[in-house]
Formats: structure tokens, C-alpha cells, sequence
């Protein structure tokens, strides 16, 4: 009889604490799922994907203003023809291979990447 009613109670005591366990996780999760928190989750990806493409706006401006002014060449203009290009290990053609220089504007002692 004693037991039963050890066995009886320890059961009892594992689903109180079992039952605890998941009402926590099931607040937790739907807490997590509440529409101020998704909205505010989905801004946040909004505003970073934004930033994500001001960035490469930029840098795209950049590397065809170098080109439209001269500042940009590709690999192709500076080896032979016959010549095997590799860019972290892998060949590629020297076309596709673009070069920027670094040049000094007149009157502004920074240097100025493109």
C-alpha cells in the first residue's frame, strides 16, 4: 500500500511540475507571437532589407561613376590575352575582373575610394 502511494504521488508531482513547465513554454511562445512583436520584428527586417539596398545603391553608383570617369579598368586591360586569372582559387575571365584606383581630389587632403 505504501507503495502505491509513493508511486501515486510521484506522479502527481511530475504532472504538476510537467503541466508548470509547458504553461511557461506556451506563454512564452505566444507572447512571442503577439502582433506588436510580429510588426515590430517585420519593421525591423523592412528597415534593414532598406538599408541592405541604400548600400548597394551606393556602391553600384560608385563603381559606374569610376567607370564614366575613367577610374575604373578591368583586369583585361592589364594582362595577356592567354593569361589564366584566379579570384579566391577559382579561374575566371579577365573581363569580369574590375579595378579601382584610389585618386586624390584636388584641394581635399582624403583620399577618396570608389
Amino acid at each position: 500500500m505504501i507503495k502505491r502511494l509513493v508511486w501515486f504521488v510521484s506522479g502527481v508531482i511530475a504532472g504538476v511540475a510537467g503541466f508548470g513547465v509547458a504553461r511557461r513554454k506556451v506563454r512564452s511562445v505566444a507572447d512571442e507571437f503577439a502582433p506588436a512583436k510580429v510588426a515590430h520584428r517585420l519593421g525591423d527586417r523592412v528597415r534593414d532589407a532598406v538599408d541592405e539596398g541604400r548600400r548597394a545603391m551606393r556602391s553600384k553608383e560608385a563603381e559606374l561613376r569610376a567607370k564614366s570617369e575613367g577610374r575604373a579598368t578591368t583586369l583585361a586591360d592589364h594582362v595577356e590575352p592567354d593569361t589564366e586569372v584566379l579570384v579566391d582559387g577559382r579561374p575566371v575571365e579577365p573581363g569580369q575582373v574590375i579595378v579601382l584606383r584610389q585618386v586624390r581630389e584636388s584641394g581635399d587632403r582624403r583620399r577618396h575610394r570608389a
